[in-house]
């Protein structure tokens, strides 16, 4: 009798404690998948985009580096940063298995009276979708007033406007769902 009531015990806690690590890991362990467009460059100059292109996917890889549970996906095409298309996004979104899209802008300050002198500062935005291309929130880093940065390659304000940008961003994602742990 003893070696019944001791498996039927035994088996119980079993079953209990499986039930429960399950019911942990199915929500925990889900990997977002962040669908990156180019970013729009201000002011519309060729030269100026491949490099700036380069500079902002570095940040968003590094900056997302820290974070297992995300995975970057990155598109070649630019949408305009102003003029968004809900379904669009939705459709690149479905294709690429994405559950957000982030569309990025970055701006240029105009320096001077010539027409191609520019500052090392940039405005780096960023509006944030949900995979159905549902507008989440926004986000903008401005590397001089907030660094207040005079020297220095617009490589590196790119990388720390963006990292600006995404930290702002999941400031005001845990400010919306505070119970859920975000982290993108």
């Amino acid at each position: 009798m003893r070696k019944i009531i001791f498996f039927t015990a035994l088996t119980s806690f079993l079953i209990i404690g499986t039930a429960y690590a399950k019911a942990q890991k199915s929500t925990d362990d889900k990997i977002r998948k962040v669908l990156y467009f180019n970013p729009e460059v201000e002011p519309d100059i060729e030269e100026i985009k491949e490099p700036t292109n380069y500079a902002f996917f570095n940040a968003v890889s590094e900056n997302l580096s820290g974070y297992h549970r995300n995975k970057m996906l990155k598109t070649e095409t630019q949408i305009p940063f102003d003029s968004i298309d809900k379904q669009t996004i939705s459709d690149y979104c479905m294709n690429n298995d994405a559950d957000f899209a982030v569309v990025p802008k970055v701006k240029y300050f105009k320096v001077g009276l010539g027409k191609y002198v520019f500052s090392n500062q940039v405005v780096v935005s960023m509006k944030l979708y949900d995979a159905e291309g549902n507008f989440i929130t926004e986000s903008d880093y401005d590397t001089y007033r907030k660094n207040m940065r005079l020297l220095g390659s617009a490589e590196n304000s790119i990388k720390i406007g963006t990292n600006g940008a995404i930290k702002d961003i999941l400031k005001s994602l845990k400010k919306i769902k505070p119970s859920e742990e975000t982290g993108f």
